[in-house]
């Protein structure tokens, strides 16, 4: 659904913006893994495309809340930035494929980086609500970029935290702890967001325990809409059969051995439709 949301606080979180907004439709309806997409520059402004967002939080405050955690890339998320209290937001949501979630307690691994960390906390409130065991893997580039440490040490039964300069926890990739923490903590899946080169690292080790993981693709997503096909990357299906499919609309979550990251960026000769040779998408 379409909405005219105030926004009601913003706040610096770190290297990170973050703006709560009222959006009471959009809030009775989110699941974990839910985006949405904003309009940005104003109405008189030449960016006519939305910007797309996890969602971070949900509230009952006001009718119903979202915050949205974002880092200034562009033109219109310096223009998001410079939002304050009282204005408003023109948001379409929730959008895309919500996580899906075990019907049983299990052990949860949920790994992060830098604000892609944000689509996470919602998710694991609903794996506690259901009596999962919650265990954090967080990393950044610098201990600014890590987001939702705090947060994750209250919630979970262990958060383990990584850095590329050393600044916070332990230094290299989130990935370089995965094995010994899925073997600590006994992981039955793993849910992770970040970017694609990290997910791809981040399956690759799921695959080596044979346990699932689910994974949010980060591609960028012009109308979130299934529209404008900028964010498609090619997917195996059930049948084994690879598709260019929509992250918007098929996505954002996939499961991560089925996302073909290597091929991501192209079109695989082999895939339904495809042109012989793989052709590149057009930048």
């Amino acid at each position: 659904m379409q909405v005219t949301g105030t926004v009601l606080t913003t706040r610096r979180v770190d290297a990170y913006h973050a703006l709560t907004v009222v959006a009471p439709g959009i809030a009775e309806r989110f699941r974990p893994g839910h985006f949405v997409s904003v309009a940005v520059g104003g109405s008189r402004s030449s960016m006519l495309t939305r910007r797309s967002f996890s969602v971070h939080d949900v509230r009952p405050d006001y009718g119903g809340t979202v915050e949205l955690v974002f880092t200034v890339r562009g033109p219109g998320t310096e223009w998001l930035a410079e939002r304050r209290a009282r204005d408003t937001l023109d948001l379409v949501g929730p959008l895309g494929r919500p996580f899906p979630v075990p019907r049983d307690p299990v052990s949860v691994l949920l790994v992060g980086f830098e604000y892609g960390s944000a689509v996470l906390f919602p998710l694991a409130d609903t794996l506690l609500a259901r009596s999962c065991r919650v265990d954090f893997v967080l990393g950044g580039g610098s201990a600014d970029r890590v987001f939702g440490a705090m947060r994750a040490r209250r919630m979970a039964e262990t958060t383990t935290l990584s850095t590329r300069d050393g600044s916070l926890g332990l230094r290299g990739e989130v990935t370089d702890v995965l094995a010994s923490v899925i073997t600590d903590t006994r992981a039955d899946v793993v849910y992770a967001c970040g970017p694609m080169e990290v997910m791809r690292a981040v399956t690759s080790v799921a695959i080596k325990f044979d346990i699932p993981v689910q994974v949010v693709a980060e591609e960028a997503m012009a109308c979130g809409i299934g529209i404008c096909m900028t964010c498609v990357l090619p997917v195996i299906g059930d049948d084994g059969v690879t598709r260019m499919v929509r992250a918007c609309v098929d996505g954002p979550v996939f499961r991560g051995e089925r996302v073909r990251f290597e091929d991501v960026g192209t079109i695989p000769f082999d895939a339904q439709g495809a042109p012989g040779g793989g052709a590149r998408h057009v930048s």
